[in-house]
Order: structure tokens, then C-alpha cells, then sequence
């Protein structure tokens, strides 16, 4: 016997997305932040969620490290383990989104492929990918958790720009270049292109 014919869900005996999202007087949506280590990523999330907070929406910010801290704490650094990782934080990011919550996430995410997997997990009407954009000799130049050094250095292996590659979305939903704009100005674009996507109309 499978173990498939051991699981019976129960979601078509839960509360539907549309009473979650008039309750919250919202629209769930999965806002994914890609880009190189360093490319501002996670400061663009948190402030954005500030700022989505302050007009009144319910949001939830998922982020490579703290995830590795928890749901994601087995896993290492290869193709393979990244992949694990976003399929991972695909699944949960689905959840929130169909909760009516705005899940706004911040993982390198380093392949077409591995992005793929995740809208097709997500759903194509609900993923909306933000490629922020900032040149490696930049992002190396930040620094800003001192990863690029060790990864020079050969304390790390397979880091992402340095001996791992990284693959650009080629039609991203907003494209940020954060080595020509500030933060409030990468924020405002942010919400300005998402807004319409999660406000009640």
C-alpha cells in the first residue's frame, strides 16, 4: 500500500482564500526578491514590509538565513540542497498566499530552473518575481556579510557568483538596480508595481 493512501487533506472542509482575503481586506501574493548576495535583497523586504504595514496590510517576510535557522536547517549549499530549499519555501510561501497574506521572500533562488519550480509550486498568478539587480564587482565590494571574502578565500565552496553560477530572470516581474538607486526609491518602485496586485479593488 502507498503512503499516499494514508493522507487524506481536508482543505476542501477549511475556510476558502476569498473569506481569508475579505477578512483581511486583501489579496494574498508571493513577492520574490532574487538577486546576487549582497544585492540588497533582504534590506528591500524589510522595508517594504514596514511600509506595507503602515498602510494597513497583513504581510510575512520569508528570508534565506532565518529559514536555514529552522524549516531548512538540513540542508547545505549544492544545486540540489538550494533546489530542496526553494521547493521547501515554495510549499510555505503557498500556504501564506492562499491564506490571503502578503508573503514577500528574499532568497538568492540562483537558477531559471530552480524559480520555475517555484511559481509552478506558487502558481503563476500569484508569484511575482523582483530581480534585484546589482553587478557582482558591487555586491562583492558591500560585503556586507563577509561571504565573498571567504568564498575568495576558499573557506566557501559553490557561492553563487564567485564558483557557483547565477542566472538572471530573463522577463521579471520589476527589475531594481540597486547600484544606481537608493532604498527609499527601490521601496517605492516595489510598491508602486505591486500595489494594484494586492489591494481590493
Amino acid at each position: 500500500m502507498s503512503q499516499e493512501s494514508n493522507i487524506h487533506p481536508i482543505f476542501d472542509r477549511l475556510l476558502g482564500r476569498s473569506q481569508k482575503e475579505l477578512f483581511l481586506n486583501q489579496k494574498g501574493k508571493v513577492i520574490w526578491m532574487t538577486g546576487l548576495s549582497g544585492s540588497g535583497k533582504s534590506t528591500i523586504a524589510i522595508a517594504f514590509e514596514k511600509l506595507l504595514h503602515a498602510k494597513g496590510f497583513y504581510t510575512m517576510v520569508l528570508d534565506g538565513d532565518n529559514t536555514r535557522t529552522g524549516i531548512c536547517n538540513n540542508l547545505g549549499f549544492s544545486l540540489e540542497d538550494r533546489a530542496e530549499n526553494i521547493r521547501r519555501i515554495a510549499e510555505v510561501s503557498k500556504l501564506f498566499a492562499s491564506n490571503g497574506i502578503v508573503c514577500i521572500n528574499s532568497f538568492v533562488s540562483p537558477t531559471i530552473a530552480i524559480r520555475n519550480t517555484a511559481k509552478e509550486i506558487i502558481g503563476e498568478q500569484d508569484f511575482l518575481e523582483i530581480y534585484v539587480n546589482a553587478p557582482l564587482e558591487v555586491c562583492e565590494a558591500r560585503d556586507v556579510k563577509g561571504l565573498y571574502k571567504k568564498a575568495r578565500n576558499g573557506e566557501i565552496k559553490g557561492f553563487t557568483g564567485i564558483d557557483s553560477p547565477y542566472e538572471a530572470p530573463i522577463d521579471p516581474f520589476l527589475e531594481i538596480k540597486t547600484d544606481v538607486l537608493d532604498l527609499e526609491s527601490s521601496v517605492k518602485q516595489v510598491f508602486d508595481k505591486t500595489l494594484p496586485f494586492i489591494q481590493v479593488s
